[in-house]
């Protein structure tokens, strides 16, 4: 008797399993529906912080870049002589920055703001921010062309490519550093004192060793400079004892025309401060460095 009450409690008629086996089924779906619902605001939630955190994390970067540029002293510089870091300081992504230097690679220069921006891509605010910084060789902006030297020592010089107008008289040409004042002087444009401050900076030199050297004469404009290089030219280059850049003192390289003592002196602590130069490229970092006669210094020192 007492068996069959307590089977009685759990036996359920059709309609009874039917009722039982539907609110089951419910509270499946309720469940179901509250984890979709209550998931799906999550991962959107958590996508969009991902994005976010993206984001921000780009924005930090070109803050820190800013502060960096703007906590550091720009000065003019030749962009064909940016190096990583240098780059990096300037705001340039690393993608900008080795397109560079495959266009470097291949012997190649960049001589206006245009084209320094047609080989990186970058974008134009930050052309515009860094324009103004940029320091070309003045024969480039003179509608003059560049080329790399191909023989001896000036193999890795760029050498000036005159124009059809300033070809060189066949016959006539004569060795630029045997030239004399009096004889610089029939060049028109060149008179006493030019002449005169030719030869002193040829002499200070130990003679010239490439033809764009005759640029840097104080006072020689470009038109100049291509009516003497039309009767002569650089024919016999001269011995130069090269300096050690990484035991040379201050004073030992203020010697050289180009470097005045106080760039002397930051190369000196430049060197000192990272156990020495193993790179002529890093010279462009210091402070009022010729960067654009880079070229030119190498050929007077050695590492």
């Amino acid at each position: 008797m007492n068996r069959k009450s307590f089977k009685s409690h759990f036996k359920f008629n059709k309609q009874e399993r039917s009722g039982i086996f539907f609110l089951l089924l419910l509270i499946v779906i309720f469940q179901a529906v509250y984890f979709v619902v209550k998931s799906y605001p999550l991962s959107e939630k958590a996508n969009s912080l991902t994005v976010d955190e993206e984001y921000q994390a780009k924005i930090d970067e070109l803050r820190s870049r800013n502060q960096k540029r703007d906590s550091i002293s720009v000065f003019p510089f030749n962009p064909n002589f940016i190096t990583d870091y240098k780059g990096y300081i300037l705001g340039m992504s690393t993608e900008e920055i080795d397109r560079l230097h495959v266009f470097r690679a291949k012997e190649h220069f960049v001589n206006s703001a245009k084209e320094f921006q047609k080989v990186t891509l970058i974008s134009d605010s930050l052309l515009e921010s860094l324009r103004p910084y940029f320091k070309f060789p003045e024969w480039t902006q003179k509608g003059r062309k560049e080329t790399l030297g191909s023989t001896g020592s000036r193999s890795s010089m760029r050498s000036e490519t005159v124009s059809v107008d300033n070809a060189i008289k066949p016959g006539k040409v004569k060795d630029l550093n045997s030239a004399t004042a009096e004889e610089l002087r029939s060049v028109n444009g060149i008179g006493e004192k030019l002449s005169q401050r030719i030869v002193k900076f040829r002499d200070h030199l130990g003679g010239f060793l490439v033809e764009e050297q005759l640029s840097h004469v104080y006072g020689l404009e470009p038109e100049v400079v291509a009516r003497v290089l039309k009767d002569y030219r650089v024919l016999e280059s001269p011995a130069i004892s090269k300096i050690n850049i990484n035991q040379a003192s201050s004073r030992d390289l203020s010697k050289l025309v180009y470097i005045k003592y106080d760039v002397a002196a930051r190369i000196v602590a430049f060197r000192e401060a990272n156990g020495g130069i193993a790179s002529f490229d890093e010279l462009i970092e210091i402070e009022d460095f010729p960067s654009e006669k880079l070229d030119i210094i190498k050929l007077y020192l050695q590492l």
